[in-house]
């Protein structure tokens, strides 16, 4: 019994022939490029360090998604759009499931993935109920999203908790960025979507959003029952731009009805009769940030979030949640820089229990209180060390603490190399310590209270560098070990089950990518990952099955990107990946081939055809009896602006 949230492609000929066609083309220009590789290398990161700063100086593996990568890329949702990311895993489970993770634990029998922070806005979307994000709720106009900063390693001093194996921070655009009037309308094969904007006052926007998905189907061609519908409107305010003081306020509300395909969201290996998913929520978020003499800066922001979730025939839930930070960046000294704040985070959590499975108990809140520092000191001129450290106390494990070393050198202008050292934690959610099943006595699971965090030390090397100012990389070596890793036992008198701590492991892989500009109209971009994971049980564990956690996640992974301007009003987006076998639940292998062409009809209209998996359909995690085979899709979408 478990518990379960949820050969080569012969492109090179293609590929290659590209820049003939551009010759051939009367409307190739030298100023069809977007951002030039040395534009891209100093783009601002935020997520690092928790001030602005150029990519190409961050001590971290930090891969970014421009808002230009998400038009082009033809991507319909959040979930795709993070497969541009080399260093994460993205795996579709059904229609709207999906497991993503950074550096493995994308899942195991008995969790989601739960090692992933994700950010949007500043405001967290990480449950603390289950420890994970709920993806199909997570519908961001991504007409409005300006940048994705993905951090593959530990965040946990500067993010907190749970920031163990990576950091996605979703940025949306300044509302003074989104003036006019904005209508998106796609149409394909597995479903449609609307997104409207309005902007004006230089200050302000509206959006609103529908997507509406259909069934996908198993291999042998069974349908599954992951129909999504899904409305969100929201708004955004910035002003003060001119001055010390900037200002802004983010909200938005969402509802969403989604078929529930078997297993179901909680499996106990009794069949259950399915019912609709009803999810709904909304948000707040006040930012204010002042800029102080010296170029340091204050910072204060909160947020209130509720949502809720309905999930028959198992469990309902509801959760407010209202997060205060904030933060003092000094001004640079002659040796250093000091960042330094706080955060609490309070909780209320309210479980409609059933026969099949109870959270108790019930009702609960909970409070976060963290205080951390982080200091950059400049010990020569090319040498950089940074230290840093928090405190975070929770309900369950009391305070953690997570403290981190880096060092940055600057080799060259071009080439740089850093490394790091660091200890985080996940810290248990409900999922972990208040599950019992079934719904009453006498249970065969019956919770978790002596469930402790989640423990890894993390080792980093990595590179960054610009040799040519057509060419750019990135390699990072990493070495991870976890101690206390979430286990599922026995008792000795082998009545029920309880979960616990008893699994330790061990993972090393490394992760590169890099893109040339080979012509002033055609650029290459392309990752690779490779990674290695063993677990064991601790002495006293009997949960044989844990250590079947790494085959969730594939040995290796591999990407490669061609954009391509066919004139001023034409472009063409190829792209190609390649994704290993899953040893767990034996999922294949795969490789997957999508292309865009989009077409500028006018100055303000664009029209773009896009076509996903154009190989054919294939599976990408879960047992074979349940997992949806993830289909070939071709899509039409039209943008105007006004």
């Amino acid at each position: 019994m478990t518990t379960i949230f949820s050969r080569s492609i012969g492109l090179a000929p293609l590929l290659l022939a590209l820049p003939v066609f551009a010759q051939l083309s009367a409307f190739a220009s030298d100023t069809m490029a977007d951002m030039s590789i040395e534009d891209l290398a100093n783009i601002e990161v935020t997520s690092v360090s928790k001030k602005p700063e150029r990519l190409a100086a961050a001590a971290a593996s930090v891969f970014v998604i421009t808002a230009e990568d998400i038009r082009r890329s033809g991507a319909a949702t959040v979930p795709e759009v993070l497969r541009l990311a080399p260093n994460l895993q993205v795996a579709q489970s059904s229609g709207y499931g999906y497991a993503i993770s950074a550096r493995g634990f994308n899942g195991s029998r008995n969790t989601v993935p739960n090692k992933l922070l994700v950010l949007i806005d500043g405001r967290s979307v990480y449950s603390p109920f289950f420890s994970g994000v709920s993806w199909d709720a997570q519908q961001v106009m991504l007409e409005d999203i300006e940048r994705i900063e993905v951090i593959s390693g530990p965040g946990g001093t500067l993010w907190g908790v749970n920031a163990v194996n990576g950091v996605i921070n979703i940025t949306t655009r300044a509302a003074s960025a989104t003036q006019g009037s904005l209508v998106a309308l796609r149409a394909g094969q597995r479903g449609n979507a609307v997104a409207l904007r309005q902007g004006g006052g230089g200050d302000w926007r509206l959006q609103a959003t529908y997507a509406g998905e259909r069934h996908t189907e198993l291999a042998s061609g069974a349908p599954v029952n992951d129909a999504r519908h899904q409305w969100q409107a929201g708004m955004r305010r910035d002003w003060g731009g001119g001055g010390a003081d900037r200002f802004m306020v983010v909200g938005n509300a969402y509802r969403g009805a989604l078929d529930q395909p078997e297993p179901g969201a909680i499996s106990t290996g009794t069949k259950l009769n399915l019912g609709t998913v009803r999810s709904s929520g909304a948000s707040l978020t006040g930012h204010w940030t002042h800029a102080l003499a010296g170029g340091g800066s204050l910072m204060l922001q909160g947020y209130v979030d509720h949502s809720q979730r309905e999930v028959p025939p198992t469990y309902a839930e509801r959760i407010q949640e209202a997060d205060l930070q904030f933060q003092h960046s000094l001004p640079a000294s002659g040796i250093g820089q000091l960042v330094w704040g706080a955060n609490v985070r309070h909780t209320w959590d309210a479980v409609t229990n059933s026969d099949t499975i109870a959270f108790l108990p019930a009702k609960v809140e909970q409070d976060w209180a963290s205080l951390f520092a982080q200091d950059e000191l400049a010990v020569r001129e090319d040498l950089r060390l940074i230290l840093g450290a928090r405190v975070e106390r929770n309900d369950y494990t009391g305070a953690e603490f997570l403290p981190s070393m880096r060092l940055a050198w600057q080799l060259t202008p071009y080439h740089a190399l850093w490394g790091g050292a660091s200890r985080t934690v996940r810290a248990p959610s409900r999922l972990d310590a208040d599950t019992y099943i079934p719904g009453h006595a006498p249970f065969l699971l019956r919770g978790g209270p002596q469930v402790r965090s989640e423990v890894a030390k993390v080792f980093e090397l990595g590179y960054r560098g610009q040799p040519l100012p057509q060419l750019s990389y990135s390699a990072t070596v990493f070495h991870n070990r976890y101690d206390y890793l979430r286990t599922q036992e026995v008792d000795v008198g082998g009545r029920f089950l309880t979960f616990d701590s008893k699994m330790e492991g061990k993972s090393s892989g490394i992760e590169m990518w890099g893109s040339y500009q080979a012509t002033p109209y055609w650029r290459l971009s392309g990752g690779w990952l490779a990674l290695h994971q063993r677990f064991w049980l601790k002495p006293g564990s009997n949960d044989a099955a844990g250590p079947g956690t790494s085959g969730r996640d594939p040995s290796h992974t591999a990407q490669l990107r061609s954009t391509f301007t066919v004139a001023d009003d034409k472009e063409l987006e190829l792209a190609v990946r390649k994704v290993a076998r899953l040893e767990r639940d034996k999922v294949p292998a795969y490789r997957a081939l999508d292309a865009r062409f989009g077409w500028r009809l006018r100055r303000n209209v664009e029209l773009s055809l896009s076509g996903n998996n154009l190989n054919g359909a294939h599976a990408e995690y879960g047992p074979l009896v349940t997992r949806s085979e993830v289909p070939r899709e071709i899509a039409l979408k039209l943008v105007w602006l006004n």
